[in-house]
């Protein structure tokens, strides 16, 4: 089975239109996260969700700031989260340097996939849609093209020019994570030599504020605070991750800069409710011990944990933390969640906590979760008391050297994963 390493990374996200802004901030302890009450269309939002709840919006987006990329045609075509997938997927590309290479070596996109999902696709045309049908004669003919979740993969593969793997992951809140999982395997098992892997999300919209507020999934007061006492839900977010994946010789043969190597890959199911997860976390555990694989626990320094600010997911994760590296761990495993300073980015969360947990293997430094000040103490929450060698960060950035790092994302339907990265060692 062939290696496979990441070579180029590329994000819009709540806190910047990059990845290094995003990064940077995430750093800083910033937040993208803001009240309903602050945004131009507050009054749509009004009937239906309370002033106190907040969402997180891309930050710093706009189509027109990217004339290389859509023509007035294209934003006819796409949806704003195939455009948010075309920016993301054209950072990533220039920051591997592939981009002109693409252009130079006609034989390369024929072995270079695309693997790009989204959980909700876009909610914005459903809603739009629907409100002006009048039996067919409005309907746009670029209705159907813009509402499908594979249409973010079909734009960037034919933008670009890739003719390799073209795949579309849509497994709610776990479609990042497994996007890129699925473009790792198919280049271990040579579909391809090259991948872009991700997933995208524009779905900060009333409708779909509404419907999880409904299902008691949304903080009513707005702020994401995962492992806290006081959590009480997640803020809805959007976004878009986007990953080079390269077999190793492949990257070796062109000097690439190599980021961090993919180790494993795990995922599995709960099988036991559409929206809640196993009290036990017993699928989350599962999970991340396929992503180990052959490797010890001990071996792992950080885990980018999924931790969605909810009362029952933060505890499950952390009980399958728990099972999973107890007894096995020479120092504190840190574990830090990137939720409370971007919001839940649906399915794109993956996607860019991946890219996070990338940029901390590379610089040794564990971003803190954000508004976490109380650990555990809501009514359950026995499993807080004792962590052991857990040690949830918080205040401030950790700096330590970091080799190995697991990034979990769990969705709706019971469905886990758990990606194993590695630092990358060019002695290795």
């Amino acid at each position: 089975m062939r290696r496979v390493v990441v070579t180029g990374l590329g994000a819009l996200t709540p806190l910047g239109p990059s990845v290094s802004q995003s990064w940077s901030r995430l750093l800083q302890g910033a937040s993208g996260i803001r009240p309903i009450l602050q945004l131009p269309n507050y009054k749509d939002y009004e009937p239906h969700c309370p002033p106190e709840t907040a969402v997180a919006q891309v930050a710093g987006f706009a189509a027109t700031n990217h004339p290389d990329l859509f023509t007035a045609q294209d934003l006819r075509r796409m949806s704003l989260f195939t455009q948010f997938a075309v920016v993301a997927a054209q950072e990533a590309l220039i920051d591997s340097q592939l981009l002109d290479l693409l252009h130079r070596e006609s034989s390369l996109n024929d072995r270079f996939g695309c693997v790009l999902g989204s959980g909700i696709a876009s909610i914005h045309d459903f809603y739009d849609s629907i409100l002006s049908f009048d039996g067919g004669k409005k309907l746009s003919p670029t209705f159907v093209p813009r509402i499908l979740a594979n249409m973010a993969c079909g734009n960037v593969s034919i933008k670009f020019q890739l003719r390799g793997v073209s795949h579309c992951a849509s497994t709610a809140c776990a479609t990042g994570n497994n996007a890129v999982g699925d473009a790792y395997n198919f280049i271990k098992l040579g579909y391809n030599d090259v991948c872009l892997a991700g997933a995208s999300e524009a779905s900060v919209h009333p409708l779909a504020l509404a419907g999880f507020l409904r299902a008691k999934s949304i903080s009513p007061d707005g702020v994401s605070r995962p492992f806290d006492g006081r959590r009480n839900g997640f803020v809805l977010g959007e976004g878009a991750g986007v990953l080079v994946l390269e077999s190793l010789d492949h990257a070796r043969a062109r000097n690439a800069k190599i980021y961090a190597e993919i180790e494993g890959y795990g995922l599995t199911s709960d099988a036991h409710h559409i929206t809640s997860p196993l009290e036990s976390g017993d699928g989350a555990r599962r999970a991340m011990q396929m992503a180990l694989g052959s490797y010890n626990p001990s071996q792992v320094d950080y885990v980018n944990a999924h931790a969605t600010s909810t009362v029952l997911g933060d505890r499950a994760e952390l009980r399958a933390i728990q099972n999973v590296f107890q007894g096995s761990l020479n120092a504190p495993l840190k574990v830090s969640s990137n939720k409370g300073a971007i919001g839940h980015l649906l399915g794109a969360a993956g996607a860019v906590e991946s890219i996070f947990t990338i940029k901390s293997l590379q610089e040794g430094v564990v971003p803190p979760t954000l508004n976490l000040e109380t650990v555990g103490g809501s009514q359950g929450d026995d499993i807080f008391t004792d962590m052991g060698p857990i040690d949830l960060v918080k205040g401030a950035p950790e700096r330590r050297e970091l080799r190995y790092a697991l990034n979990n994302s769990f969705g709706f339907g019971g469905i886990n994963s758990s990606i194993l990265f590695k630092r990358w060692d060019a002695s290795n």
